[in-house]
């Protein structure tokens, strides 16, 4: 079936070049136990089934880091994802992926031209009063070239390289069918969810391809931010934005991974700024506003790493790069905010509720959450809400759902990355930095908002008017299925698998009870006959009968017995 499905997708020779740099990196194995390995075979893919040397003394996870990076750009996003799904993945892993790299080439202008100007709609010349045709930036999905307007403007032309979404779409069927694969196939790996991480995967690399799409982000977070911000986002031009072009306005500084790299080298005595920037108002007007972002807005920059972040002298801060957002319900934040209450006023219960909302699987053992909430929350106990810390307050969090082989939902594990995110990014500018005391007076400001009466009347009502709004079509819908004859009751009977052995066993006694009794007639009445072969005095063939009968009664007197007596 995979092989048909791979096949009919032209996708043949990318699957085996897939399968040639995974066992170059030493993780061959994943072909035996999903059965690959004879797909492979009859496809006649030649493959050296030997890692390469000088990554035998390397480490499981630099090996992988390394793999995603040679497959290129959608598995490097695929490991950034990873990278934030500390619930599923140890720290060395996630410390490992955060460190990947594209490490792309930009694409020649002129194999550029023709798509730029299909999208503008006008040669470059027409359409701007200057272009540089050498790029500010190269990424996986894109590259960025400065322009001015014939207004005046001055500008940057975000370009979508040219084939990347057939390159995406294909690298996004193949792992769609090589995570159903490993979910099936290999047991040690299904608690790490393959099928729902690609999905979730899939979602967020779409999204970024369609640079429309972060245009209409950039507007939306645009109508949040108060007029008195520092924080400062480019503005679209929309007459010139497409799908695979977007044009926005220049944001004048430096950024922040510049100015990373030119202080540490200052502090080495090998560079000298002329300019001075205030890191720590920058790290402070950066996290409030992100902060603002999730707990009250809503909607927030999910990707806030140094590279986004613009200084643009004084206290104002720069925004770049929005095809990562993040959005969290009204419900999801109050439970966020819930959490944090709870570890600040130790209440186990709550944490544990809060976590258990949050799993994104099947069955749990509370009793034992509890329990690992209560160690949990000894570790802070007698830390206010503002002096937490809340980065490794969350990877703590991450490692009790790992324990309970937990998951967080998409939503979740996208805002500890950013939180982490924060805290790094908020250190290197200001060492005395703290995540929590920025978070605690918006923290407080949602709890209360959200628990006052009025709040819990309104969402009371807004669920009963939900479900009241869907209760003629839900009615409707299982009358038909009942007339159809698609009705379906599933019940899942604890013990139901134990019930049904011990009736199987009860069944095979009454078969063995009814053909003993079989037996006794049998022999009773072969006992009557005078010919034949004697032995004692009796017929042999109705001794044999009782002798057979009696240990067959015997056998099953001793089987219930000890049935009786493991029950």
């Amino acid at each position: 079936m995979l092989y048909e499905a791979i096949v009919a997708a032209g996708d043949l020779g990318r699957m085996n070049e897939i399968a040639g740099v995974v066992i170059r990196h030493g993780f061959g194995q994943v072909f035996y136990k999903t059965g690959l390995l004879g797909w492979l075979k009859r496809t006649g893919a030649k493959l050296n089934w030997t890692a390469a040397a000088e990554l035998r003394e390397v480490g499981a996870p630099e090996r992988a880091r390394r793999m995603l990076e040679e497959l290129g750009p959608t598995f490097v996003k695929l490991g950034q994802v990873l990278a934030g799904r500390t619930d599923l993945l140890p720290p060395e892993w996630t410390d490992e992926f955060s460190n990947l790299n594209a490490r792309v080439r930009s694409v020649p202008f002129e194999d550029l031209r023709e798509q730029l100007e299909e999208d503008l709609g006008a040669t470059v010349d027409e359409a701007f009063a200057a272009f540089d045709r050498e790029p500010l930036a190269a990424g996986s999905i894109g590259q960025v070239h400065a322009a001015t307007l014939h207004d005046g403007r001055d500008v940057v032309v975000k370009v979508r390289r040219p084939g990347i979404q057939s390159k995406v779409e294909a690298d996004l069927r193949l792992l769609r069918h090589i995570a159903e694969l490993l979910e099936s196939e290999v047991s040690d790996l299904r608690r790490y969810r393959p099928v729902r991480v690609q999905r979730q995967f899939a979602r967020s690399i779409k999204a970024e391809l369609s640079f429309f799409v972060e245009a209409k982000n950039l507007r939306v977070i645009q109508r949040n931010i108060p007029e008195d911000s520092d924080l400062v986002t480019p503005d679209v031009v929309w007459e010139m934005t497409s799908e695979r072009l977007l044009v926005q306005t220049r944001l004048r500084g430096i950024s922040a991974d510049d100015w990373l790299r030119r202080d540490r080298a200052e502090r080495n005595g090998e560079a000298n700024g002329d300019e001075v920037y205030d890191s720590k108002a920058i790290a402070a007007t950066g996290a409030d506003a992100i902060l603002r972002m999730i707990f009250l807005d809503g909607v927030y920059h999910a990707d806030p790493h140094p590279g986004n972040i613009v200084f643009m002298g004084g206290e104002r801060v720069g925004l770049l790069d929005f095809g990562m957002v993040g959005r969290l319900s009204e419900n999801r934040r109050r439970e966020f905010a819930e959490l944090l209450r709870g570890v600040a006023e130790r209440d186990v219960e709550s944490v544990a509720e809060v976590l258990l909302s949050w799993a994104d699987s099947g069955s749990v053992d509370f009793e034992l959450l509890s329990q690992d909430c209560e160690a949990f929350l000894d570790r802070y106990a007698g830390v206010q809400l503002q002096d937490l810390d809340v980065a490794d307050m969350l990877l703590d969090i991450s490692g009790i759902m790992r324990e309970n082989d937990l998951a967080f939902p998409a939503d979740v594990s996208m805002l500890i990355k950013v939180f982490v995110t924060l805290e790094s990014l908020g250190r290197h500018l200001d060492p005395q930095f703290d995540l929590s005391k920025h978070l605690e007076p918006l923290a407080r400001r949602l709890v209360k908002k959200m628990g006052s009466p009025f709040a819990v009347i309104r969402r009371n009502a807004r669920e009963m008017a939900r479900i009241m709004a869907g209760l003629p079509h839900d009615v409707r819908t299982t009358l038909d299925r009942i007339r159809r004859g698609n009705f379906k009751l599933e019940l899942d009977l604890q013990r139901l698998d134990r019930f049904g052995a011990q009736l199987d066993r009860s069944a095979n006694r009454v078969t063995v009870g009814m053909i003993l009794a079989a037996m006794i007639v049998g022999t009773s009445i072969a006992m009557t006959i005078d010919g034949g072969p004697r032995v004692w005095g009796m017929p042999a063939i109705g001794l044999f009968g009782f002798v057979t009968s009696g240990a067959t009664g015997v056998a099953l007197l001793w089987s219930i017995f000890r049935s009786g007596k493991h029950r």
